[in-house]
């Protein structure tokens, strides 16, 4: 991670003369080819990562992607030291401090790394059964997972970060999630939290099930595993308060006690308005529990002015839009006489916290920007980079990680990436990504990998 690593900007992304230079091995217009990393001098540890040389990146547009706050700094210089985020701001207003190599990447922007959090792909599912029961909550896809393996290298070069690798929909419950980085090769570093979430599956999938349940007894057998698990919760948080027995542990029931905490959340396999409505009312509201909508598709856009009220996130995907075809209103109920964009609608309905998914691997991992970009293309306000921060900072919020990554701001890990426009742009291209100040993928040394 020592040596010098050149970003190349690809041809096709190039003006002719801009190609014309590269092909010359000349600088481009406007200054010196980009280079990041320059050679550190403390060993092994590269620039901006722990234990390196300090970090500074000049940029022409650094897309800061605070909720509610900062969208870009144009002509930005960014500080990272130690794998986190020390200071951003305009290059003109700034002085990089000793110890610090600085780099001008030139006309490339920087973002912060995208969040993902409906994923399959990183590890093998078929390692676990999370079908033994209607519900399982003590199934855990950590057991699982390949740290470094190929589909997790395409996630990089896609500009993913950061994903919530889950059980299977199989099942009401199928078990818990684990929140997990995309960019290295051992468990330990790939880790970001265990549990990530409580996988839930409502309608649809689940009917498939042994005994070819329906909704009635679905929605009574999973309130049952809910309630039966916060009182165990409840019953542990009593001991701890005062004292007493203590109770029986119960593994099945272990994740309710995060949950009732708040260091986890239920994450939602619920699509259509019915189901969506009926994750909003018994999981939200009758039990108080965290939770975020981790589909939201076909007509589930009709709830969202009660997601909105009742603090649930939206995170979107793989389907695009709610179209009026007889099997899917025979289905659904929903009948919208037009090609409707499914996270327009939600904006639509006064949804603020609207975020993107992939389902990897229904829509490959490293198309998750894509999601973002159908969005836009049916219907979806990005005038305000909603559709950035909905591959970023509110994925994060939703997961309860967003002190930690998903935008640019100072303390955070220095997940960034080097790109050539914006990240929800399909015609943009990854030129780099840095997982906590290291270097995980140059295409100016690796081959590219989408």
């Amino acid at each position: 991670m020592g040596a010098s690593m050149q970003f190349r900007i690809g041809a096709a992304r190039l003006s002719a003369c801009a190609a014309l230079a590269a092909c010359l091995a000349l600088p481009a217009q406007g200054g010196t080819t980009p280079a990041v990393g320059a050679s550190s001098s403390m060993g092994e540890h590269g620039a901006g990562e722990e234990g390196g040389r300090g970090l500074a990146l000049r940029a022409k547009k650094i897309l800061v992607a605070e909720y509610g706050g900062r969208s870009v700094v144009n002509n930005g210089l960014l500080l990272v030291r130690n794998g986190k985020i020390e200071a951003i701001g305009a290059a003109s207003t700034m002085v990089v401090p000793d110890g610090f190599d600085d780099v001008d990447l030139g006309d490339l922007w920087i973002a912060p790394g995208m969040v993902d959090l409906h994923c399959h792909v990183a590890g093998g599912m078929r390692d676990i059964n999370d079908t033994v029961y209607l519900t399982n909550p003590g199934c855990r896809a950590s057991a699982t997972v390949t740290p470094g393996n190929s589909a997790m290298r395409r996630a990089v070069a896609g500009g993913v970060t950061s994903v919530l690798y889950i059980p299977g929909s199989g099942t009401n419950i199928g078990g818990q999630g684990v929140l997990l980085r995309t960019g290295f090769d051992h468990y330990d570093d790939v880790e970001l939290r265990n549990p990530g979430s409580l996988k839930l599956a409502q309608a649809g999938n689940p009917e498939r099930w042994i005994i070819n349940p329906g909704r009635a007894f679905m929605n009574w057998n999973t309130r049952n595993t809910f309630k039966r698990g916060v009182a165990y919760a409840k019953r542990w948080e009593d001991h701890a308060q005062n004292g007493g027995a203590k109770p029986d542990k119960d593994i099945q029931l272990e994740i309710f006690k995060t949950l009732k905490e708040g260091k986890a959340q239920v994450s939602t396999h619920t699509q259509i308005y019915q189901v969506v409505m009926m994750t909003l009312d018994m999981i939200r509201k009758e039990l108080g529990l965290p939770v975020y909508i981790d589909h939201g598709t076909f007509d589930g856009w009709r709830a969202g002015a009660v997601a909105q009220e009742r603090g649930v996130p939206a995170i979107l995907g793989p389907r695009a839009i709610d179209v009026p075809l007889a099997g899917f209103i025979r289905w659904s109920g929903s009948n919208p006489e037009r090609i409707q964009g499914v996270a327009a609608g939600y904006q639509q309905m006064g949804h603020k916290m609207i975020g993107f998914n992939t389902d990897s691997p229904v829509v490959p991992q490293e198309e998750l920007s894509v999601q973002a970009a159908m969005g836009v293309r049916y219907g979806f306000d990005n005038s305000e980079m909603d559709a950035v921060r909905g591959l970023t900072i509110v994925p994060a919020m939703a997961a309860g990680i967003d002190d930690r990554v998903g935008s640019i701001e100072v303390g955070k890990e220095a997940d960034l990436l080097i790109l050539t426009g914006d990240p929800a742009d399909p015609r943009t291209s990854i030129e780099g990504v840095y997982q906590r100040g290291a270097k995980v993928y140059d295409t100016g040394e690796d081959e590219r990998r989408w």
